[in-house]
Parts: structure tokens; sequence; C-alpha cells
């Protein structure tokens, strides 16, 4: 298809304009895609497979996605929407920003086939536009456009490289039949050389003192988070100081510098 020829699969009518109602409908194929996608991977998701699935022609299909490339924007635009963005925003940046973050890791989890797909060019499907309306409208009143801009891709990178993590230790647990603790236990001997070595200090320093890499995944994502969107509050103006913020700030003051930003099970730990 040639530049000339290509149609937004947003601007091709989902039905035409005059003859029989069409039998089946894209949001119908997209969520059939997506229950074999989750259960198999993306790439079992073909218009033959859809078409069994729901019971049509494969070439019928055709009719209502024209291509491979069109059926993978409308499945991750349909993902875009499980997004909760509700009442965004809502005058408090970092609770928009941290809602939406959770939002976004929690799909990738429930989808991991989503870490498969390229999508380097933005399609303007609803649901995606609507998250960028309503997540960077949380810091469209503090900075300008390009900031904003910025912004945003630190926070999307900080989720989409720690999401890829979490799903690349499932996969490999799955192939491996190991859990993390059992390919630590297994990695132990090569660990103690290493130590025993004295060559690698930094990597000492990391298995004897690191404390985050004993954490859950969730307590080690929202650890992460929590330093991304103080990067995000450093680049607002002072009046940008988010209900959230002032709260945190005001723990400080009873507990101490920095302990109102660690959770209890964080506190714990640095106590043992």
């Amino acid at each position: 298809m040639t530049d000339a020829e290509y149609v937004n699969i947003w601007m091709r009518p989902e039905r035409p304009a005059y003859g029989p109602k069409p039998t089946y409908s894209r949001a119908q194929i997209t969520e059939a895609a997506i229950r074999i996608a989750d259960a198999e991977g993306l790439e079992a998701a073909t218009m033959r497979r859809i078409a069994a699935e729901i019971g049509a022609g494969a070439m019928s299909l055709y009719r209502y996605v024209p291509s491979r490339d069109d059926l993978v924007e409308l499945m991750a635009d349909r993902l875009q929407g499980e997004i909760d963005v509700e009442g965004m925003p809502s005058g408090d940046w970092r609770a928009d920003l941290t809602r939406y973050a959770d939002g976004l890791r929690a799909m990738w989890l429930r989808h991991p086939w989503i870490a498969t797909v390229q999508r380097s060019l933005p399609s303007f499907g609803p649901n995606q536009l609507l998250v960028i309306e309503r997540v960077m409208g949380a810091l469209d009143a503090h900075v300008s456009i390009d900031e904003n801009l910025g912004l945003m891709a630190m926070l999307n990178g900080y989720v989409e490289g720690a999401v890829r993590e979490e799903i690349g230790w499932a996969e490999e647990v799955r192939r491996s039949g190991l859990s993390e603790s059992e390919w630590m236990v297994r990695s132990g001997p090569r660990v103690e050389q290493l130590l025993e070595s004295g060559e690698y200090p930094i990597f000492s320093k990391i298995v004897m003192e690191a404390r985050r890499l004993h954490l859950s995944r969730d307590d080690q994502f929202r650890h992460g988070l929590q330093r991304v969107l103080d990067c995000i509050a450093a680049a607002l103006p002072s009046t940008a100081e988010s209900p959230m913020s002032a709260h945190r700030e005001g723990r400080e003051e009873q507990d101490g510098p920095g302990q109102a930003r660690r959770r209890p099970s964080e506190r714990a730990a640095r106590a043992k």
C-alpha cells in the first residue's frame, strides 16, 4: 500500500452508508483478537483464527479490518481504554500520574503481548486520545506543552522499562520452571566467586547492601515511581505543589527526613 492509498483506520467508516447491516463489528473482531493474544500470544491472533473464533469467513473480516497493522492498532487502542482516567485532571497532578502509572502497568501485566508491539508512531485512536487529554492535562496548567511531552516521556519510559522487566522475568520463570528465588539460589556459586575475586566493588555492594532488590515487585515499582514523580516535581513551579506532596512533607517533619517517602514495608526492611 502506498502513502497515497493509506487511510487511517479511524477515518474509515465501520459500515457502509448503504446496504445490509454488517454481520460483525470491529469491536467484536478486536475483542476476539485480544482473547487469542492473551491466551497464546499476538502472533496467534491471525484473521483465520479470529474468524474461527467468531464463526465467520476469514476473507470476510477484511471488509471490517483491512490489514494486520489495522488490527494491531485496534487492539492496542482497546487496551488503552482499560486505563482508568476518569476524573482527570483532578487538580492533584501527583495523584493523577500515580493512578495513571499504576493503571498502565496493570494493563501491560494483563496483556504481556503488548510488549511485542512496536508502535513508534501514534495512530490517534479514541482511547489513546482520551488518555493523552486526561493525563497530560494534569500538568498542562503548570508547564509548556514541550516540557509536558518530555515529562510524560520520562514517566512512560519508566513504566515501560519496569513492566518489560517484570514480563521478562515471568517469561523466564515459565520457560525455565524456576522461581525467581530458585534462580537466585542456582546463581549463588557464581555470585560467591565474583564477591571473592574483589574485582567488582559496585556489584559487591549491590549484593551485600542493596535492599530494593528484596522488595516485592509492587513495592519496587512504587519506589521507582516516586523517584520519577520527584523529578517531575522539580521541573514544576512551586505553585504546582500537589496536596499529596504537601502531605508527604508534613510527614517528613514528623518522621524525619526521607521517612515519609518510605512505605511501612520499606522502613521495616531497612530496620532489619
